[in-house]
């Protein structure tokens, strides 16, 4: 199959060549490695590639046959290496398959290497000392985003349609909007951590992914979401496929538009102008949108100081632990500054102030639980500001602490991390443009825990009335003259 083919097909479209016996998934897999070699040079999204064993037959799964890619961090694949982007864990390998890359497996995808992310997934851009920056397939002087990064900037120059992704704090939503593409993050739940962990940072983190379509985001869900033995708690499966909602009709909403975000950060005007943009085009399909003010339950600076006990504290258990395992200092000759600083303000925080920040996670939820009690959706920009140019995101980091530096990433996204402090499903729309540069801005849509279906219905109705497939990035796969 010759590329400029391959970066046609949606990961759906895809399977369906497979099933028809029009294509195999070795020569899909061929596609996709000349892709990646196409394009990866000019935007470092990919840290490694390998042999395949999976042989899916073809219809055998809803993805049986298509190109896949991992994230450096979260998911174990055995007999590969997982670096979660840091120096401390260089060379890690994975002894067994995790539950979710079992799931990957069921669903036919062929996973032949994994995507960058910064140290850690401990930023919102992907610039890790171990590889080296990911760039920005629409501008490689920009950021791709983070910390799933490497996944967004694959996607987009079309080297898979669809990629995993991770979000602790936004981080499938933010490359998402940086790279043009869809990316929910699913419900607190939803997907098994298992059977490695109960839960990540506190039931912050969730597995998900990045993609060119919706159909093709909510065709994985479908076959990754449910429940493994021994799980803690998990959210009530939908009553249809996720696949099915995406061409269903929403229905009339009823969306409140948060432009400012909490905090002061102020929303600058090519995305405030998109915003705007978005608000005529919801009301034209009908939704009944209006400015709204929600609620967090506590003052912003309660937010950021318990978000930095509750993260550095996570972080300094899961540091010793890779120092332990692999023999290694904790230094700057193992971490980046921000890491290690975010280490050391880890260490100091005390069992009471951690249980603190949880209860704080509390009155958050129950604040946005009776937001979503009065509206449908609640509707912001992703990010408040275009992607920023590399090399600017930890300018003056080495004078932070943890608290300085997880203030400096709430900074630059504002609007994200609440939803997985509520656990509650939120989704980066690839909506619009910026009329001056042509990047893509996307839009977040969040709604009430285990709503994933009601975002499905809004998004596969937003692709239709403002289609984004035809635009492409200066990095695109498709660009290049088939071998």
């Amino acid at each position: 199959m010759r590329i400029t083919e391959y970066v046609s097909f949606d990961a759906v479209g895809l399977a369906e060549l497979v099933a028809e016996g029009e294509v195999t998934p070795a020569e899909l897999e061929a596609a996709a490695r000349e892709a990646a070699q196409a394009v990866n040079p000019q935007i470092n999204a990919i840290v490694e590639t390998w042999p395949t064993d999976d042989e899916p037959s073809p219809g055998s799964a809803p993805l049986a046959g298509v190109p896949f890619l991992i994230k450096d961090i979260g998911v174990s694949m055995a007999g590969k290496r997982m670096e979660l982007g840091s120096r401390l864990a260089a060379g890690n390998v994975s002894g067994a398959d995790s539950s979710l890359m079992r799931r990957f497996r069921r669903a036919g995808l062929v996973t032949f290497g994994r995507t960058a992310t910064p140290e850690m997934a401990y930023s919102n851009t992907t610039e890790p000392v171990l590889y080296g920056a990911t760039r920005n397939p629409w501008d490689p002087a920009r950021s791709a985003g983070g910390s799933s990064g490497g996944a967004g900037a694959a996607v987009a120059a079309g080297v898979v349609p669809i990629a995993h992704a991770t979000d602790a704090a936004g981080s499938i939503r933010v490359p998402a909007a940086h790279n043009g593409l869809f990316g929910l993050k699913p419900t607190r739940g939803r997907v098994s951590m298992g059977p490695y962990f109960d839960e990540l940072f506190n039931g912050l983190v969730v597995h998900g992914s990045v993609s060119r379509t919706v159909r093709d985001s909510a065709t994985l869900l479908d076959q990754i979401r449910g429940p493994e033995p021994g799980d803690p708690y998990f959210a009530q499966e939908p009553s249809r496929p996720y696949a099915q909602e995406v061409t269903r009709h929403p229905g009339s909403l009823r969306i409140g538009v948060l432009t400012q975000a909490w905090g002061g950060r102020r929303t600058t005007t090519p995305v405030a102008d998109a915003l705007s943009r978005t608000t005529r085009l919801l009301e034209s399909l009908g939704h009944q949108v209006e400015e709204t003010e929600v609620d967090l339950g506590v003052d912003w600076e309660e937010f950021v100081l318990a978000s930095a006990r509750q993260w550095t504290a996570n972080l300094t258990a899961s540091v010793d632990e890779l120092a332990a395992a692999f023999d290694r200092p904790i230094d700057s000759s193992t971490l980046e500054p921000p890491i290690l600083a975010s280490y050391h303000y880890g260490q100091r925080v005390t069992g009471a102030q951690f249980v603190t920040a949880l209860e704080i996670r509390n009155r958050i939820a129950r604040s946005l639980a009776r937001y979503f009690a009065t509206h449908d959706i609640l509707l912001t920009p992703t990010v408040p500001e275009l992607p920023l140019l590399l090399g600017t995101h930890a300018q003056g980091a080495e004078t932070l602490d943890g608290l300085g530096w997880l203030r400096h990433l709430l900074d630059l996204s504002p609007f994200t991390a609440a939803f997985n402090v509520a656990g509650t499903p939120a989704m980066s729309v690839p909506v619009t443009a910026d009329t001056e540069t042509g990047l893509p801005i996307g839009m977040q849509f969040a709604a009430g825990y285990g709503l994933e279906d009601r975002l499905f219905r809004l998004a596969g109705q937003l692709e239709q009335a403002s289609p984004w497939s035809g635009r492409t990035p200066t990095v695109w796969a498709g660009n290049h003259t088939d071998h």
